[in-house]
């Protein structure tokens, strides 16, 4: 991880903090990551990547690790953190680049290729589709009305979520999330943290994710908090709103989606009969692949990480 540079940029009015390496001329890949997560989710494919020529690059999000968190909810629309990578894509002096999301990064991947698609060359999208816009229910309500209000991202609206999360404290919290394979809508009982989203979280890590990659999710949190990260959630309806005037565009970009069987997302919100059953394609018209990693969960990039890697290459080297 020693020869991955480091640096802080300004963009948008924020000062965001960036991980990269690779050949400065070579196609910028720029890795987005999602909750509760940073750069570092990516640290595996930026070592990949730029060994085969590209300039791989890694934000910590708006809210994120060493990037700056507003203070308000209403600074974490998708227009604001697109604005960022908009912003970040000038920086970096190039007209397009080659994107890969994971998680809210990848929700924050579709809404980039709707807003600025002539920036995108084209796009490696995990673990979350399009979440098609209903324009008759906003995002929450339909949630809600899935899977209740103890769905996860129904209690995550809540401000007391914070100080539950304290409570059982910020490795916990990380280390619950991110070992979670059991399958369905995560669901988070009311008055406490409790078990969180992972009933059977088991008392080692996985063989994917070491003591010290855990330390440092746990190092960046600590100072931050999770309200960065829980505020994207928060503007799940105001996104709704906001998305209302492209009601019905097609995303154009070339895409290839990837997820594993035994991802909570890919299990719930009736998803899979979206991804498999045409709606997908209808509304992104050149998704030219659908990969099901089986007995993968919902941290492929991290699980599998060089099976992510060798798909995104074959994927991007095309363009």
């Amino acid at each position: 991880m020693e020869e991955i540079e480091h640096r802080t940029v300004e963009v948008n009015g924020i000062k965001m903090h960036i991980a990269e390496k690779g050949n400065k001329q070579g196609p910028v890949v720029l890795f987005l990551h999602g909750f509760p997560e940073l750069w570092y989710s990516w640290r595996h494919q930026i070592l990949a990547l730029s060994s085969l020529g590209y300039r791989a690059v890694a934000p910590d999000l708006r809210g994120f690790g060493d990037t700056d968190a507003p203070s308000s909810v209403s600074s974490y629309t998708g227009f604001h953190i697109v604005g960022d990578l908009v912003a970040l894509i000038d920086l970096l002096g190039v007209d397009q680049v080659l994107l890969v999301a994971h998680d809210w990064g990848a929700i924050i991947g579709w809404y980039l290729c709707l807003l600025r698609p002539e920036r995108i060359k084209a796009y490696v999208c995990l673990s979350v589709p399009l979440l098609h816009r209903d324009p008759k229910i906003k995002t929450l309500d339909a949630m809600r009305a899935a899977h209740g209000d103890d769905y996860y991202i129904c209690r995550f609206q809540e401000d007391k979520m914070e100080a539950e999360m304290a409570e059982v404290g910020t490795e916990y919290a990380i280390k619950n999330m991110l070992t979670n394979r059991t399958t369905g809508a995560p669901i988070l009982p009311k008055g406490e943290y409790g078990t969180g989203l992972n009933p059977n979280m088991p008392d080692t890590l996985p063989s994917w994710l070491t003591e010290d990659d855990l330390a440092y999710f746990v190092s960046k949190f600590e100072k931050t908090g999770f309200t960065g990260g829980l505020n994207y959630y928060r503007n799940l309806n105001t996104n709704w709103e906001l998305l209302a005037p492209w009601d019905g565009v097609k995303i154009k970009v070339p895409v290839k989606f990837i997820t594993g069987d035994l991802d909570s997302v890919y299990t719930s919100l009736n998803l899979k009969e979206y991804i498999h059953g045409g709606g997908f394609k209808k509304d992104v018209p050149n998704l030219e692949e659908v990969i099901v990693q089986k007995g993968v969960a919902h941290f492929n990039n991290q699980e599998v990480a060089e099976e992510i890697s060798n798909h995104i290459y074959e994927f991007i080297k095309k363009f």
